[in-house]
């Protein structure tokens, strides 16, 4: 492998993190769950130890929570890349979040915000693109 294509697929992935962040501030749930594999575990933040697993499975479980107001912020993201087809990353997330607020208005932060933690993930390239095949969350602080 090239460095140029070593450069090019850290790119790839560092957009599918920017792009998964994007989508769920959106709430746009079946485009967070195509950023997936078909097979793929997930584990939020908040429950490191338990993973949804498959895609079918990931969505539901962004359906089924209330809407709320929310806004992540990522950083520190670095990929390691593994293969032509397989790399690793680790990113530092900050979410602010808060009740859904009326049309027009701000929410009104939550107290338990900001909640600032980490994702490990695997990334796989498949024929829609780089995927997620594991993406585990962590808090590095108590609400």
């Amino acid at each position: 492998m090239t460095e140029d294509e070593r450069r090019a697929i850290e790119a790839d992935c560092q957009r599918l993190i920017n792009l998964y962040v994007n989508l769920n501030d959106a709430q746009d749930w079946e485009a967070v769950a195509n950023l997936y594999t078909e097979d793929a575990r997930f584990a939020r933040p908040s429950k490191p130890d338990e993973f949804v697993e498959g895609r079918a499975a990931i969505l539901e479980g962004f359906t089924s929570r209330p809407p709320r107001a929310q806004r992540h912020v990522i950083a520190n993201t670095v990929v390691d890349v593994v293969d032509s087809d397989n790399a690793r990353a680790f990113s530092v997330i900050v979410l602010y979040m808060g009740d859904a607020a009326a049309s027009g208005e701000l929410p009104k932060m939550n107290a338990k915000s900001p909640l600032v933690g980490s994702f490990t993930d695997k990334l796989v390239r498949t024929t829609e693109g780089w995927r997620f095949a594991e993406r585990v969350g962590g808090l590095d602080f108590q609400p």
